[in-house]
């Protein structure tokens, strides 16, 4: 059975705290496992999660300050320890390459493992596969950071009754679905478009266009909100999102399913950021990330 779940790792900002760990999030998209943003301690927070090294096939990273890439090289170790079958790249800033490369060789041990590094330097498509294209678009903070983007491909949903209307039934489904036109009848004639999903990964930015191309549309938008909005300035001044900024984006984007995440430690009170999300108008599903949380893609329309 296919599975599409955000696995919440950690949602601490700058500083991990008693209860949020630094960040941390694994994408589950069907048969494959996308990384994002290992800050500290990523490795012991997928063991509590039930995520093991074998899970991953992208690791992703928008840039690179601690709390979003310290767990780089506690992961890659243990992807080399257990010995992953199968190959694992690597996304992250071209910028921030000596910073990888320092994480990667952090300390000694045995490589076992295919490391593939596919460094980030302009928007676009940084892979296309049968199962989603993974896009990134820059953000805006004071060290070079990109967010990513992963679109499914549009399908297509055959209709019961427009297939009985035809006498199409048994085999002939499926060959109309391959050959896309049986008897004269074609495939659009009794199917119509499935839209494919789509998921973003935005962090430490301020409000530019890349946060609104990256959001576009999602079904599933995980974003920071690093700030309340009584501290825009000093969101502005360091590089971050308020709650507001982050749903007012996701309302104006379509977004569906809202996670907020990436906490200051100066908050403890998380409603909070759930009260000014819905104040700046969104209306979709909203969640308020903590520590493990299992969020699954919303289903389809």
């Amino acid at each position: 059975m296919s599975v599409r779940e955000l696995v919440v790792l950690g949602t601490a900002s700058q500083v991990p705290t008693r209860h949020r760990n630094h960040n941390g999030y694994l994408l589950r998209w069907d048969g494959e496992g996308l990384l994002f943003d290992p800050g500290e301690g990523t490795q012991r927070q997928m063991l509590r999660a039930g995520a093991t090294a074998h899970d991953l096939n992208r690791i992703c990273v928008t840039h690179f300050h601690g709390d979003h890439s310290l767990g780089l090289a506690g992961v890659i170790q243990r992807i080399n320890l257990d010995q992953v079958p199968h190959d694992i790249t690597a996304h992250y800033p071209r910028s921030g390459r000596r910073f990888f490369n320092r994480l990667r060789y952090a300390t000694a041990y045995r490589e076992t493992v295919q490391l593939i590094e596919a460094p980030v330097d302009t928007d676009g498509v940084l892979v296309a596969t049968p199962a989603y294209t993974l896009q990134a678009r820059k953000l805006s903070h004071p060290v070079e950071s990109y967010g990513y983007r992963l679109v499914e491909p549009d399908g297509r949903r055959m209709l019961p009754d427009r297939l009985a209307a035809h006498g199409i039934k048994g085999p002939d489904v499926g060959r109309i679905q391959r050959e896309g036109t049986l008897g004269g009848v074609r495939l659009e004639d009794v199917s119509e478009v499935r839209r494919g999903q789509r998921f973003a990964f935005v962090m430490d930015t301020r409000l530019c266009d890349g946060v609104h191309a990256l959001a576009d549309g999602c079904d599933l938008l995980v974003i920071e909100s690093t700030f309340l909005d009584e501290d825009v300035h000093l969101a502005v001044e360091h590089g971050h999102l308020t709650a507001g900024q982050a749903a007012r984006a996701a309302r104006d984007a379509g977004v569906r399913h809202l996670v907020l995440t990436h906490f200051s430690q100066r908050y403890t009170e998380p409603e909070e950021f759930e009260r000014q999300a819905r104040q700046a108008g969104f209306e979709g599903e909203l969640t308020v990330a903590h520590d493990l949380l299992r969020v699954p893609l919303p289903k389809r329309r």
